[in-house]
């Protein structure tokens, strides 16, 4: 079983998580939209919607690079109306993008609160919404959403309630397009890495260098999300999902191969669980401690 053939639609996908699972999705040979506001090089965040499209087409798919702003709805119209247009239709719609500061209420000034529920939880929405009529006409459809379970646990909330809310605004389209949509045969799930992945959020916010060498890579979340773009959609709904518990269900075993730079315990992502963390065989240190900024 394959992507061949099939077209994702990727917010945000210029680097990191998204990116990853572009790669994956065009080794089977996939075509892949990769809806970005990067067009420019940034001298802290590297790769832009041209380099991610020279990626993609390298590994084996087709791509189509973007310039997309999802906070702005004829842009969003615009990027689907092309997708279509180049490539026939959407079976995938992965909400990859997302703004994050980790600061206090009283720390948290009003721009950077609108930017993260505009992109985190609006932007979800938008896209998601441009995206289902397409999703109607295929095969197998899916949206994966890069949210958490929805943990309501007060300690996920005090230290950066309003990126919490943002995120968690994320996991609620998941919750409710999941019932919407199940008699249009559309999945709509989250997926959540139990650990922190080394991308540029880490590096640049989560503790840097440090914390990166406890990380996995992002191809476990990229491995984890063709699992379940492998799944028959019907059958594969409203599910909040854990990489790692998405890949053992696969008959994955040996995770060495997600942190070779690992020299003991992982770092635990947060909003997973206590749950996870216990049944998981993994030796992870707990959820990563916050350090107030932004990224």
């Amino acid at each position: 079983m394959s992507l061949k053939g099939k077209t994702l639609f990727i917010s945000g996908g210029s680097r990191g998580i998204g990116l990853a699972i572009a790669l994956r999705a065009a080794r089977d040979g996939a075509n892949v939209t990769i809806a970005a506001k990067t067009a420019e090089p940034h001298p802290k965040l590297p790769g832009t919607i041209y380099t991610a499209a020279e990626e993609i087409e390298r590994a084996g798919g087709k791509a189509l690079p973007v310039l997309c702003d999802i906070r702005e709805e004829a842009q969003v119209a615009d990027a689907v109306a092309r997708t279509v247009e180049k490539f026939g239709g959407i079976d995938i719609c992965v909400n990859n993008a997302s703004a994050i500061q980790l600061t206090g209420t009283l720390e948290t000034d009003m721009r950077r609160y609108d930017l993260m529920h505009q992109i985190n939880t609006r932007g979800t929405f938008l896209v998601s919404k441009m995206c289902i009529p397409h999703l109607k006409l295929a095969s197998n459809p899916h949206i994966l959403n890069l949210a958490p379970p929805l943990d309501m646990k007060a300690k996920w909330f005090k230290n950066h309630v309003a990126y919490t809310m943002a995120k968690f605004g994320m996991s609620m389209c998941t919750l409710g397009m999941s019932a919407e949509f199940a008699r249009d045969g559309i999945a709509v799930n989250s997926l959540w890495p139990i650990s922190t992945i080394d991308t540029a959020a880490v590096r640049n916010l989560l503790g840097g260098a440090t914390v990166a060498a406890m990380s996995r890579l992002p191809d476990i979340m990229a491995d984890a999300a063709h699992a379940i773009f492998m799944r028959p959609a019907r059958e594969t709904t409203g599910n909040f999902y854990i990489d790692e518990e998405v890949l053992r269900a696969e008959g994955v075993s040996d995770f060495s191969v997600y942190s070779p730079d690992a020299n003991g315990p992982l770092a635990g992502d947060f909003f997973v669980p206590d749950e996870v963390f216990a049944n998981s065989s993994t030796e992870i240190r707990g959820s990563i401690r916050v350090i107030p900024g932004k990224a």
